[in-house]
């Protein structure tokens, strides 16, 4: 305290100590960090404040205790906070939920760092503190210093934080869900929370006519800076830097510089845009798939990614502030731990506080095993293809056409260019060999041979090599999947190596190589929905008896307030939802999306479940399930015992009497009321496994459901005891247990489970496994 205010450079008597800590508790409520005298980052809690006026905030708060002759706490650095010592690493300090209220948080994070730091250091190494939804602080350390603070009471987990990647019109109407589709009245009252690079509030999708004020529940802010403002649909804005370090291009407030948030948040709630297209392709209306629903921004994502700092911040604001649902297409490199994983955490508090959050699978398929959000209390998406397909013509000197696949809005008005391969114009400057201009590597192209020509490439690129060597296009070969269209920065196509190797063909059988690349067109593709290539897969690599993902959605060529891919539709298939049921819980509204979604084909897709989960997304169905599997705060901490965490762990996540019984083992992992089973096992074993879950019925009062079970395979079957349930009531809950035995004659046997009442199909996905790999 007394170094604190030696810095502000205030004088207080010993009398006014209480009242000054309380104004400094509040002071803290809008900044995360006062470091060698400049702030590193603002987070406004408490007032609507640009970042310049806060000087004169901070004096307001404390000039009645005896104000200073001069008051200049951030000298004339600015708010960009310099690098500390390459030895020090910032670490995340998870306390769990928060302390009873009265607790001074910020001062027992102080006294903890100090304890470990000494006085003067832990004041500099604090960068940011949670203590609305959750407990926790982050801190520069060494190393060594984290190992001490991982021992402290009260310390749930210590971990590095880390950057997190982003994973990044037609699609509405291809699951079936019109403009014209029921609505409730209360959808205007749901408010979706979007964590990710920001918003672009004037994009004609965020117009608020017609919209009333905000829900009275809705406790948050709109963060003022550089000219962004909120409405009556743009309902709260804020901004996350921890470490207060910003890119060139960064815009330092919650607008988005890169385009992603501003389509997740139009995908989810955006407003009827009439003739949306890019540059003529994707013509239609846009529309999101919750129109009245209100959004609330959260910008976690920068130039140089998204730190797990920062996402915290965003969840512990978002839970407090009243968000219904919370969207993220946010994922870290590799998986992680539950309690080491900054967006499990937050999903965690969010699900004990009413709030479903909507995650990406992923972006590093097809490989198995690779998704890295699968909590089992959060949704996890699958990234979809939908019936339109971009595709870009190249039209050689020869009168030979091949297809390609990008989106190509530049003109060359079938105008023909010379053509050259990169590898014939290493660039001498830089010694540059063949093997690099091949690829097309950024300046690696000799802009003497490349100016005004077509440049064959051997990898996939930006084509920024090209366009700074001034070529007029590129044509990009490689081996790697075309079911998705990119943008380029110069008229461009994605070829496959076959068709690749045959204009390299032709670029040597010549002296005089042309080509023209025409404008992108868009083709009907009458094999979707199936799973994009670069949607992340499971198994869940840390609990693989929870399937994972849990279903798909559209992520592939979605027009919006801004082109990019994205896996919003599921956030507003829950808002959706939630706008008829206010009351259900996350898990039922996760089980009315997993157990309605359309099945897909394994033949489309070969990793079967572990590629779609229960299936493809059907938002009309969700809202009338028929039954649900839900699932309680209780329920996960019992599933978490069965993963090896103790009483004493899980009490200092929840702050109350958690227990895990005597008999809890591995077995609870089946028991989990989860909408879909999973075993996996080993090829040379017996098979047997018992999954036990409860039902409610949420259709009609006086329904009966019979199981339906369909499981391919000799050597293995399913039963369900009892295989009818009767109900008399809505609200009436019924259990029941499926009991799966046999040996395995494959490495993935998949089926389902339906529960059928004539009117209702509850649909839950099965799969047995053998194999990660």
């Amino acid at each position: 305290m007394d170094e604190l205010l030696a810095v502000l450079g205030y004088k207080v008597k010993t009398s006014d100590m209480a009242q000054v800590a309380q104004k400094l508790e509040q002071l803290e409520e809008v900044m995360c960090n006062v470091q060698d005298d400049r702030i590193s980052h603002i987070a406004s809690e408490t007032v609507h404040y640009n970042p310049s006026d806060l000087p004169t905030w901070v004096e307001s708060t404390l000039s009645e205790l005896n104000p200073p002759s001069t008051f200049d706490p951030f000298g004339a650095t600015g708010t960009i906070a310099t690098a500390l010592d390459d030895s020090f690493l910032s670490y995340v300090i998870y306390m769990g939920n928060p302390p009873k209220a009265g607790t001074a948080t910020a001062s027992l994070h102080n006294s903890m760092l100090q304890d470990v730091l000494g006085s003067e250091s832990a004041t500099k190494s604090v960068l940011c503190s949670y203590r609305r939804s959750f407990n926790g602080f982050v801190a520069e350390l060494t190393e060594e210093e984290a190992r001490k603070m991982a021992g402290m009471n009260g310390v749930v987990s210590v971990f590095p934080n880390e950057k997190r990647i982003l994973h990044t019109t037609r699609s509405w109407d291809f699951m079936g869900f019109s403009q014209q589709v029921q609505r409730a009245t209360s959808e205007s009252d749901v408010i979706i929370g979007v964590l990710d690079t920001g918003i672009w509030p004037e994009s004609q999708s965020f117009n608020d006519e017609g919209l009333s004020p905000p829900p009275d529940k809705w406790k948050g802010i709109c963060q003022d800076a550089n000219n962004i403002t909120c409405n009556n649909k743009i309902i709260g804005a804020r901004y996350y830097k921890s470490d207060g370090l910003f890119g060139s291009n960064d815009i330092i407030s919650p607008r988005d510089s890169e385009g992603h948030g501003t389509h997740t948040a139009s995908t989810a709630a955006g407003r009827l845009v009439n003739r949306a297209n890019l540059f003529g392709l994707g013509a239609g209306t846009a529309r999101g798939g919750v129109p009245s629903a209100r959004i609330a921004v959260y910008k976690i994502c920068w130039s140089d990614g998204c730190s797990d700092a920062d996402i915290l911040a965003a969840f512990d604001d978002a839970i407090a502030d009243g968000v219904d649902i919370i969207s993220l297409s946010v994922g870290s490199a590799t998986p992680k731990d539950y309690f080491r994983d900054s967006i499990a955490i937050g999903a965690f508090h969010a699900m004990r506080n009413g709030i479903l959050t909507v995650t990406s699978a992923g972006n590093r398929g097809p490989r198995r095993a690779t998704i890295t959000n699968f909590s089992p209390w959060t949704l996890s998406v699958a990234a979809s293809t939908i019936d339109r397909k971009f595709f870009t013509g190249v039209k050689l000197g020869n009168d030979v056409v091949y297809e390609g696949v990008s989106i190509n809005t530049f003109d060359l008005k079938n105008e023909t260019y010379p053509m050259i391969y990169g590898g014939d114009a290493p660039n001498p400057i830089g010694n540059y060999t063949s093997s690099s201009s091949g690829i097309c590597l950024e300046n690696s192209l000799d802009p003497n041979l490349v100016k005004g020509k077509i440049v064959l490439c051997d990898r996939f690129v930006s084509g920024e090599g090209p366009l700074i060597a001034g070529a007029v296009g590129a044509l990009l070969r490689d081996n790697s999947p075309k079911d998705v269209a990119f943008s380029f920065v110069l008229p461009a196509s994605h070829l496959d190596l076959v068709d690749g190797s045959k204009i390299f063909v032709y670029i040597n059988s010549t002296s005089n190589a042309t080509a023209t690349i025409f404008k992108s067109n868009e083709v009907n593709d009458t094999r979707a929905p199936y799973v994009a290539s670069f949607s992340s897969r499971g198994p869940n690599p840390i609990t693989p008896e929870i399937l994972k993902p849990d279903l798909s959605a559209p992520g592939v060529d979605i027009v919006a307030a801004w082109h990019i891919n994205g896996l919003s539709h599921v956030s507003a298939a829950a808002a959706y939802i939630k706008s008829f049921h206010p009351t259900w819980s996350p898990s039922a509204i996760k089980s009315s999306l997993i157990t309605t979604a359309s099945p897909m084909s394994s033949g489309m897709n070969s990793d079967a479940e572990f590629a779609y989960g229960s299936g493809h997304l059907n938002p009309i169905k969700a809202i009338n399930p028929g039954l649900i599997y839900d699932s309680s705060e209780v329920d996960y901490i019992n599933f978490l015992c069965g993963q090896r965490y103790d009483t004493r762990f899980l009490r200092q996540v929840t702050r109350d009497n958690a227990t895990c019984s005597a008999g809890t083992n591995g077995t609870v992992l089946s028991d989990l009321n989860y909408p879909s089973f999973a075993v996996f096992t080993s090829s040379s074993t017996t098979v047997r496994r018992v999954f036990n879950r409860t039902v409610t019925n949420v259709g009609s009062p006086m329904a009966t459901y019979r199981a339906r079970v369909s499981f391919p395979t000799r050597t293995a079957r399913v039963r369900v005891n009892p295989n009818v349930l009767s109900f008399t009531s809505v609200g009436q809950k019924l259990s029941f247990q499926v009991i799966i035995e046999g040996t395995m004659d494959a490495s993935i046997v998949s089926g389902s489970l339906v529960w059928d009442d004539g009117a209702h199909k509850a649909r839950s996905p099965i799969v047995v496994f053998a194999s990660i790999s």
